[in-house]
């Protein structure tokens, strides 16, 4: 299973929310090239990098912090916030973004979803599963179409998709465990590789993820607080 940090971009700082809400947000560091260097040092490949500004904007805003890391590291990196174009996605990738994730285009516009999981390959994007109350929500977790998020993937799937990022917002940066019913279900009734994020707070948590059969794993907060010590996350990679 891939082990997957997370570095969460608003105002070119690295901060964590709590359930989505911009209010809640804390800075934990001023230099996210300075986060990711670190966990490079302690065995990480890969890094979730999220642009906060870009998911409730009409474009990707933190580009620059994109470009700093893929330069300066070797992490392999997910993208996402922001991309709501053409030019936003072959920015991204022409960047040093190893995938994107694509999570309010996949809700609001269908035709141009399809078209870059054709265009750049399904291995290249991951679908944007984020919910509450099973409900898929977009625009930095803004907005709510009523969509199920089991509907949601299952759809999908059937075009193409192979790869998932499924946050429960109500368990996002609230260190209380993941979703693990959630999780189970979709690895019940789809074939997908399920990537789990939200509320992972020790390395028990991402072992039960490991043995439920979820592909990755995304962990943010409890390696900010140190719930997760860098060395044991250099174990888990």
């Amino acid at each position: 299973m891939r082990i997957i940090p997370a570095i969460d971009i608003l105002n070119g700082q690295c901060v964590r929310l709590s359930q989505g809400d911009y209010n809640s947000v804390k800075v934990y560091n001023e230099n996210p090239l300075d986060i990711a260097q670190s966990l490079v040092s302690h065995g990480v490949k890969h890094l979730h990098l999220v642009d906060l500004d870009g998911a409730k904007s009409s474009s990707v805003i933190n580009l620059n912090v994109l470009e700093t890391i893929a330069s300066q590291t070797n992490l392999k990196i997910d993208f996402g916030g922001g991309i709501k174009s053409d030019r936003d996605i072959e920015d991204v990738f022409n960047a040093g973004a190893d995938q994107v994730s694509i999570g309010s285009v996949a809700v609001k516009n269908s035709d141009l979803f399809e078209c870059w999981l054709n265009r750049f390959g399904a291995e290249k994007i991951n679908l944007g599963a984020d919910c509450f109350d099973r409900r898929v929500a977009s625009n930095g977790w803004l907005d709510s179409d009523g969509v199920d998020v089991l509907d949601f993937i299952t759809t999908y799937e059937k075009k193409g998709v192979i790869n998932v990022i499924c946050t429960d917002i109500s368990k996002d940066g609230m260190l209380n465990g993941p979703a693990f019913g959630l999780y189970g279900e979709i690895l019940d009734e789809t074939g997908v590789k399920l990537t789990a994020s939200g509320g992972i707070r020790n390395v028990s948590d991402v072992e039960k993820l490991r043995d439920k059969g979820c592909d990755g794993v995304i962990i943010g907060k409890a390696i900010y607080e140190g719930l997760i010590s860098l060395k044991e996350l250099q174990m888990l990679c």
